[in-house]
C-alpha cells in the first residue's frame, strides 16, 4: 500500500503562482510513475503532468511552459510548480502513483482556485 498526501492548494489571482506537493509513504520502492491530475465539475479527470522513476516527464499542452513537475526522492515528494496561473486552471488537483501505465493510488485532492 502507498499513501499520498497533497498540500499547497489555495486561492490565487490570475498570473500568480502556487506550488503543490505530494508526499508518498508506504511501499513506494516499486512505484514507476507519479502524476498530477485535475478535475473540474462536469469534466473527466485530466492528466496534467507526470514523472517516471527514470526521469521521463510529460505535460499536457495547456500547461507547458507554465507548470514544472519535479521529484525529491530523498523526501519521497513530487511537486508541481504552477506559474502564470489562469482561471481555467481552477480545479481539484490530485496526486496519483502507479506501478505501470495506470494509477494505482490517489491522494485526497487539493483545491486550486484562480480568481480575481
Amino acid at each position: 500500500q502507498v499513501q499520498l498526501v497533497e498540500s499547497g492548494g489555495g486561492l490565487v489571482q490570475p498570473g500568480g503562482s502556487l506550488k503543490l506537493s505530494c508526499v508518498a509513504s508506504g511501499s513506494i520502492f516499486r512505484i514507476l510513475a507519479t502524476a498530477w491530475y485535475r478535475r473540474t465539475p462536469g469534466k473527466q479527470r485530466e492528466l496534467v503532468a507526470s514523472i517516471t522513476s527514470g526521469g521521463r516527464i510529460y505535460y499536457v499542452a495547456s500547461v507547458k511552459g507554465r507548470f514544472t513537475i519535479s521529484r525529491n526522492s530523498g523526501k519521497n515528494t513530487v511537486s508541481l510548480q504552477m506559474n502564470s496561473l489562469k482561471p481555467e486552471d481552477t480545479a481539484v488537483y490530485y496526486c496519483g502513483a502507479g506501478y505501470s501505465d495506470s494509477i494505482d493510488y490517489w491522494g485526497q485532492g487539493t483545491q486550486v482556485t484562480v480568481s480575481s
